[in-house]
């Protein structure tokens, strides 16, 4: 089943669309940890803190659950960016 484009800003909105991205394949943390050599918890908590992914086990996880990754400039809006976005920096 397609995952339909999705506009990710912050670590949270990435766990958000890895867990779905998963459920949607009907694989559970442990099958999906069982593909990436990863711990049915270190999947859990890497879900609920995307922020802790390195870009190798990003594109690695997306690979197992059929996902692309597309960058590029955002449409300029008038708003501003949202600051949690780059909060840990």
């Amino acid at each position: 089943m397609p995952v339909a484009p999705t506009l990710i800003l912050t670590p949270s909105q990435l766990g958000q669309v890895l867990k779905a991205a998963r459920q949607a394949r009907k694989l559970s943390q442990a099958a999906l940890a069982s593909r990436l050599g990863l711990s049915q918890s270190r999947v859990s908590h890497l879900e609920a803190h995307a922020e802790e992914l390195s870009m190798a086990q990003l594109l690695a996880w997306s690979a197992v659950l059929g996902l692309e990754w597309s960058v590029g400039a955002r449409a300029a809006s008038g708003t501003a960016p949202d600051p949690t976005a780059t909060a840990d920096w």
